[in-house]
């Protein structure tokens, strides 16, 4: 009986830590998702306001278009690691960096 509760547990354990962390690469790559779509929503916002111009527009999708495509390569096997969940991290703060700057440079289209 001893034994059978000792195993039943152990396989809780391994069952549940399988997963957490299956569910934790899913949210991550959510995550990114989100803050993609925040950041494709932000260029739209400046484009419709007026305080991108259109040569910033065309850069700054440019650049979305960049972190798409490294994201797809990134989950190509079927998950994203911590390396390229990091990468992705870098090049969506360097894209928030390069949005936030056109758009308060004071050009107007």
């Amino acid at each position: 009986m001893k034994i059978h509760s000792v195993v039943t547990i152990l396989l809780l354990t391994l069952v549940s830590s399988i997963f957490a962390q299956s569910t934790s690469d899913g949210s991550a790559t959510s995550r990114i998702d989100a803050r993609e779509a925040r950041q494709e929503q932000r260029i739209e916002h400046g484009m419709a306001s007026g305080t991108l111009t259109s040569q910033e527009t065309a850069r700054l999708n440019a650049g979305q278009a960049r972190v798409d495509n490294a994201q797809t390569r990134a989950s190509a096997d079927g998950t994203v690691n911590t390396r390229e969940r990091a990468q992705l991290s870098k090049m969506q703060n360097k894209q928030n960096r390069h949005i936030a700057r056109q758009k308060h440079d004071r050009q107007r289209s």
